[in-house]
């Protein structure tokens, strides 16, 4: 019975969604994709920008040594060509092979990339590329490099340090230097006790990769209890969003409910829940993997009612619509909606993250195209960038990774420039404007696209309900009758004379 349903619902839907033109044309090809991570990579500057830029390569390139393969974890150890490939790893190794040789050789407790003035989350962002690097076996930079200066952070001969040493002082620096909330939430800043929303992707999934590597269990269970911590503070049940950022008295304030920042917080736990789920702590940590599945699905349900049903897009900040509209927290929410459907079968919001997907993936509707959407009055990245390849050896040995200039192929795209670039999009750097471009919301599309490709993969798991929805709403336009006598063949005419619908809707 569930084929002839299907089999049903497939024929008359054949104009909307299994044969359309919107379930074809609405997807990215393969080279828009490039062009896309090829902005990511060029564009990618900030700690933040740099660490969400390798996990996005690694969901997108090298997804069997990503949390998200069914592959259990810890993968195997050393560099065994028959196991990794590091063809594909090659952007993620490149960018922990850069950060490890820019490291300043200075002992003691430091993060990855010391940033004036920065936040010491962001540079753990870094941390996973580094550890699967180390795990790897990828060849080590140079180590103790002469360098001019020494070390804002003490004395130092050089630059260049081993993989694993970077990862310890890092680990080092975030549990015994960076303060904490009174409830023990590790600060996202370093200057005041502040908490970040952001911080959420960046220093559980950390925490958690690094423990199931190590067998550290108590690192593990951190990770989770971070998560919990910032929960405390940021989540509001009443509306079921996570508020920006609290506490602290350097004069930053946004206690509002930022999209983007629900995003970096739901994809973040998701990162955290697959890392334990494929590790050994999967048994033993049941009920944290419940809590962590259910502070995702609050997320998206908050979110959820308050996509905007004529764009699919969330507007800057989710609960007010007088902000301008955001792609970037659009295509990061849709990721983990694609990534929870193919872990936990869990389907509620696929109708949503298809419909922006499908948004986003859009030719433009008009003339004006991607430009209606406002060019953005913030102080973004520029939008061109001059073609480098990195003088660093390789850490596979052979070239150094290089990417192609960026072609012109979003011209005709509703939500790309002609260059691929995501608008409309909010400045990375400041979040209460429209930006002109953001590396974040390039690497929030490669992992839209990631979680997309590896959902469908499975066998797009909800689908189904996608089409009871749809022919729910044919059925209430009143054309599903005449869909079904017209065009669907005299056995699913007979199903719909018969009230078969029952089963469908």
């Amino acid at each position: 019975m569930a084929g002839l349903v299907l089999a049903a619902v497939t024929a008359l839907l054949g104009t909307s969604l299994f044969s359309s033109p919107c379930a074809h044309a609405q997807v990215l090809t393969d080279q828009q994709l490039e062009d896309v991570k090829d902005n990511l990579w060029l564009g990618a500057q900030q700690t933040w920008e740099i660490g969400t830029k390798a996990q996005a390569f690694l969901e997108s390139d090298a997804e069997p040594y990503s949390v998200f393969s069914d592959t259990p974890l810890p993968p195997p150890v050393g560099n065994d060509s028959a196991i990794y490939d590091h063809d594909a790893l090659r952007p993620v190794l490149q960018v922990a092979h850069d950060a490890a040789s820019a490291r300043a050789n200075s002992t003691g407790p430091q993060p990855i990339i010391w940033v004036p003035g920065g936040a010491p989350g962001d540079s753990v962002s870094i941390g996973v590329a580094l550890l699967v690097a180390n795990w790897t076996g990828a060849p080590e930079p140079e180590l103790d490099k002469p360098v001019a200066t020494d070390s804002p952070l003490g004395t130092s001969a050089g630059q260049g340090v081993t993989y694993a040493r970077a990862v310890e002082e890092q680990l080092e620096y975030l549990l015994t230097v960076v303060p904490r909330a009174p409830n023990g939430a590790i600060s996202h800043r370093i200057e005041t006790t502040q908490l970040w929303s952001d911080s959420v992707y960046m220093v559980p999934p950390f925490l958690a990769y690094y423990g199931v590597l190590t067998g550290n269990d108590t690192l593990v269970q951190e990770s989770y209890n971070q998560i919990k911590y910032y929960r405390e503070y940021l989540f509001n049940e009443t509306l079921s969003l996570w508020a920006h950022i609290l506490l602290g008295d350097n004069g930053i304030v946004d206690p509002d409910y930022w999209s983007t920042g629900n995003g970096w917080a739901a994809a973040g736990m998701l990162r955290v829940y697959a890392t334990i789920g494929h590790s050994q702590y999967k048994d033993s940590m049941a009920s944290e993997l419940n809590d962590l599945k259910s502070w995702i699905i609050e997320i998206q349900n908050g979110m959820y009612a308050l996509q905007d049903t004529t764009t699919s897009l969330f507007y800057n900040y989710a609960n007010n619509a007088s902000w301008f509209l955001d792609a970037s927290s659009t295509a990061l929410l849709a990721s983990t909606v694609y990534r929870l459907a193919q872990l936990e079968q869990i389907y509620t919001y696929i109708p949503h993250a298809e419909a922006a997907r499908k948004a986003l993936s859009a030719r433009a509707g008009s003339d004006t195209g991607y430009t209606s959407w406002g060019m953005g009055d913030g102080s973004g990245p520029a939008t061109s960038f001059t073609q480098t390849t990195s003088a660093q050896p390789t850490p596979s040995g052979t070239s150094s990774y290089a990417v192609p200039t960026p072609t012109s192929g979003g011209e005709g795209l509703d939500h790309f420039t002609p260059a691929m670039w995501l608008t409309p999009v909010v400045d990375p750097y400041n979040f209460g404007s429209q930006g002109g471009s953001s590396p974040e919301g390039q690497a929030f599309v490669v992992e839209m696209y990631a979680a997309y490709k590896d959902w469908v993969a499975s066998g797009s798991p909800g689908l189904l309900q996608l089409s009871r929805r749809e022919a729910l709403e044919r059925r209430t336009s009143g054309s599903l009758g005449r869909v079904a006598v017209a065009g669907a063949g005299a056995g699913v005419a007979a199903l719909a004379a018969a009230g078969a619908w029952a089963l469908l809707l």
